[in-house]
């Protein structure tokens, strides 16, 4: 948890290790069963659905892009507390309550999409595949992972959001624009 502290928005980072794909279907079934396939105490989560291929009896990983995140808005508070996940991996952003539910707990790093052939590359191994009834986007892929990235950390756990940043320097400046407009 002290390294997740310490990472503050705008920072970019690159994962090794185990990281476990969970989309809304996965959320949903967690949070009715009230269990996860895996321990994701102190996991990495990344919200996307990727494209595999069986390989010499292997399931491939062929892409694997980020799927927008703000999809899970009104289950991820629950998930976080409940299964005491330390990172999500997404693109969009959350809204504010899942800000809330990730201060002093969790991160979001930010993938850019688009870049889905490149993040392939570098999973190392399906380690485990569950709950494939699902169907392959929905189900939950068990991935090892090597300076997985580049990641921007766009909501760290002291509350800050580079989104609502954003959000607040293009109402500021748009105000600014019609002023300019009202006094021309």
């Amino acid at each position: 948890m002290g390294e997740i502290k310490r990472l503050k928005i705008g920072e970019i980072v690159y994962l090794s290790g185990k990281i476990s794909t969970a989309r809304d279907k996965a959320h949903e079934r967690a949070l009715k069963e009230n269990k996860f396939p895996v321990d994701l105490t102190d996991g990495v989560i990344f919200h996307s659905g990727p494209i595999v291929r069986k390989r010499d009896d292997e399931l491939e990983i062929v892409s694997i892009g980020p799927t927008t995140s703000s999809r899970m808005n009104s289950l991820e508070p629950e998930f976080i507390d409940r299964f005491g996940i330390r990172a999500i991996i997404g693109k969009g952003g959350m809204d504010k309550e899942v800000v809330g539910a990730m201060k002093n707990k969790a991160i979001y790093l930010a993938m850019t999409g688009g870049c889905a052939a490149t993040a392939a590359s570098q999973i190392k191994k399906v380690m485990r595949v569950e709950w494939l009834d699902l169907g392959i986007p929905e189900a939950v892929f068990v991935l090892e992972v090597e300076k997985f990235g580049p990641l921007v950390v766009t909501i760290d756990s002291n509350g800050n959001s580079l989104y609502e940043n954003v959000e607040m320097d293009v109402e500021y400046n748009l105000k600014k624009i019609l002023d300019n407009i009202d006094h021309a």
